[in-house]
């Protein structure tokens, strides 16, 4: 009767050899990410490139260290008029050295905005008299939302659900709050002046 030890042996069992592999993977897997959260930076709104309305690739890196009030405008709603009027004013007073109102016309709900970039922009120029910058028409839902402008949603986790949402940036590209296309613009008033007045403040302690 043969041993049951003359059989030939093998350095490792199949078993022992998947278990390899397997703990190989998990380690480089570790690995990558460890090295992926070293490597990138949190994204915030200032790091990201747009399109102006021009089609020309813009940095909104020209806008950190200030305060943005970003919206989604169109230029036929029964909105229109009142918020590109007090959009206007607001820019003006609180002035380009530390405040912009940036508009991103969007053309998902209805007909509310149809036109190019170039003519939503030419549009409100000529109406109302407009002075802050515009953005090339982006969609702010769905799978093809602007990577910019869904920065601003995720950080609320609220989605636009009409025209003329405003979100104010503050100077770290962080947002600090939202309001609703209905919610009134005197408190908008408010709470920019009031984070200007801190960028203001800081810049003068700083000096």
């Amino acid at each position: 009767m043969e041993a049951l030890g003359g059989y030939p042996t093998r350095s490792s069992s199949p078993k022992a050899r998947k278990l390899g592999v397997l703990l190989s993977m998990t380690v480089g897997v570790g690995c990558l990410f460890l090295l992926q959260t070293q490597l990138v930076k949190p994204k915030d709104f200032y790091s990201f490139e747009v399109k102006d309305a021009k089609g020309r690739t813009v940095s909104l890196e020209k806008y950190r260290g200030k305060a943005s009030l970003v919206v989604n405008v169109a230029s036929r709603s029964e909105q229109t008029e009142a918020n590109y009027r007090a959009l206007q004013e607001l820019h003006r007073e609180l002035g380009t050295s530390h405040f912009n109102v940036l508009a991103f016309p969007c053309g998902q709900f209805g007909d509310t905005e149809t036109g190019s970039s170039r003519d939503i922009e030419a549009f409100a120029k000529a109406t109302y008299g407009t002075t802050f910058p515009f953005f090339s028409k982006i969609k702010i839902m769905g799978s093809e939302a602007e990577p910019a402008f869904k920065f601003l949603t995720d950080s609320v986790q609220k989605v636009p659900k009409w025209n003329f949402w405003k979100f104010l940036v503050n100077p770290e590209g962080k947002v600090e709050r939202f309001w609703r296309a209905d919610e009134p613009m005197e408190k908008i008033r408010q709470d920019a002046t009031a984070l200007v007045r801190e960028i203001i403040i800081k810049k003068r302690v700083e000096l």
